[in-house]
């Protein structure tokens, strides 16, 4: 792996989070998720999940964040939790749905993942896990792990 790459990358797409369209603010939502670990990246993030022009931003950066199923994603959302307003929370409630609607399996990791989170030091990641417990707890998914004959 390319560190020096990977961090030209990271503020190329700081930079195009920036922008005053829309779709290029998505975009760079989609994109930067996949470098949610990077220190540098949580801030444009989470300013792009609570995006205050358009929600088409949250709702794909919420997603992107959301398909990585892992504690980065998972972290940046239970903080944008806490800050969203109705609108905002509504968006990110349709994220968690779309992504965690068809396989219960992953439902559950991502529960459990919101339980490792809640013993997490920051009270506002505590508070935001909780959060999107309550919605992935809502969820009754399509596909469930078929029991052995």
């Amino acid at each position: 792996m390319n560190q020096d790459r990977r961090r030209l990358a990271v503020t190329a797409l700081i930079k195009l989070a920036t922008s005053d369209d829309y779709q290029d603010r998505a975009d760079a939502g989609r994109a930067l998720a996949n470098f949610a670990e990077a220190t540098e990246a949580r801030e444009s993030l989470l300013r792009l999940v609570l995006d205050v022009n358009d929600t088409l931003v949250t709702l794909a950066t919420a997603e992107a964040l959301l398909r990585r199923q892992d504690t980065a994603g998972f972290t940046i959302v239970a903080e944008a939790l806490v800050e969203a307003d109705i609108q905002h929370s509504t968006y990110i409630h349709d994220a968690v749905t779309a992504v965690f609607m068809v396989f219960a399996s992953e439902r559950d990791r991502a529960v459990e993942a919101c339980d490792a989170l809640s013993l997490d030091t920051g009270a506002q990641v505590r508070q935001g896990a909780a959060q999107l417990r309550e919605m992935l707890a809502e969820i009754r998914p399509v596909l469930y792990p078929q029991e052995p004959a």
